[in-house]
């Protein structure tokens, strides 16, 4: 056993050092610069090694005692720099996904109203021109079907054609209309929206039950997906840390920029897979969830198994014969 626990400790300080220390001891090397080159002199190496060489002659550094001191001192200082990067990049996530921004104080609510407004203008004018696109390319085709062929078919062209390229154009908006006010919110939204517009299931009300019956592979699979988008959140709290340094510093405003700018492409690309893998997991597993809770509903979902379900999990199981039929 005190092996075992020792094992487990050693890679818990593993990995503590690796998230917070070694990013913080970076963060804190680079705010020191900061501090010593100013905008005066921002690529002055030369002026930054006379610094250093300068602090470690001094007589309360250059002894063993004070180089412990000091070890210990960056050490506590970079894994206060980690705990503040991962409150800030929980902000961060909440305002990705902004999945309670009715909620938000007066100022950003307003915003986020705003802004939701604005994206379903941009929305509703791209599918509009994706309908249009779409019924010239039917009559297109029912006009070259009553053709006749005097020869063989063109082979198929390899760019994009206007439609995929208009529905592509809606989809960088937004995967449904838009009730968020951010392009991640409304792509985790649009898993809830498809399942109940497909099957009458409340995710949210059933997930619980469904996490519990998932095979291991897919739960490893859909848990790495949602740290992916954690990392990605940190990742742009430290970006703000940088950015923030800019104000001394400009070189760490460039940093900082080019890190959000990775960490919101990489928080896309994570929430789309962790949607993907949501909804793939509800489609292929709720119908084993409704046989186990008893429902015998079959082995595939259904319109009217996710209602049966949903009412079972949410405590209206009295529903179910009334509303059956109507499904």
């Amino acid at each position: 056993m005190g092996t075992l626990l020792g094992e487990i400790g050693k890679q818990l300080t593993q990995r503590w050092a690796a998230a917070l220390v070694l990013p913080g001891v970076l963060y804190i090397a680079v705010s020191l610069a900061a501090w010593h080159l100013g905008h005066t002199h921002p690529l002055d190496t030369g002026r930054l090694t006379s610094a250093f060489d300068h602090w470690v002659a001094a007589p309360t550094v250059n002894t063993p005692v004070g180089l412990v001191l000091i070890l210990i001192l960056v050490l506590v200082a970079a894994g206060a720099v980690g705990l503040l990067v991962q409150g800030i990049g929980l902000l961060t996530e909440r305002l990705w996904l902004a999945t309670t921004w009715e909620g938000w104080p007066s100022p950003l609510r307003q915003l986020a109203a705003r802004q939701v407004a604005r994206r379903r203008r941009q929305w509703d004018a791209a599918d509009t021109a994706y309908r249009e696109e779409r019924d010239r390319a039917g009559r297109a085709r029912s006009l070259a079907g009553s053709a006749p062929r005097p020869g063989p078919r063109p082979p198929a062209l390899t760019t994009p054609s206007p439609l995929v390229e208009r529905r592509r154009r809606l989809a960088r908006i937004a995967p449904d209309r838009p009730v968020q006010p951010t392009w991640m919110g409304d792509r985790m939204n649009a898993v809830t929206l498809t399942l109940d517009r497909e099957f009458s299931l409340d995710l949210p009300s059933v997930w619980p039950y469904l996490w519990l019956t998932l095979p291991d592979a897919t739960r490893t699979e859909i848990t790495a997906a949602r740290e992916t988008l954690g990392r990605a959140a940190s990742l742009a709290a430290w970006g703000l840390l940088y950015v923030a340094v800019g104000v001394l510093w400009w070189p760490s405003a460039v940093i900082g920029v080019t890190v959000l700018g990775t960490a919101w492409r990489r928080a896309r690309g994570a929430v789309d897979g962790y949607a993907l893998l949501l909804e793939a997991a509800a489609r292929l597993h709720t119908a084993e969830v409704a046989n186990q809770l008893g429902l015998e509903t079959g082995t595939m979902l259904n319109r009217r198994t996710g209602w049966a379900l949903t009412c079972l999990v949410q405590g209206r199981s009295d529903l179910i014969p009334l509303t059956d039929d109507a499904v």
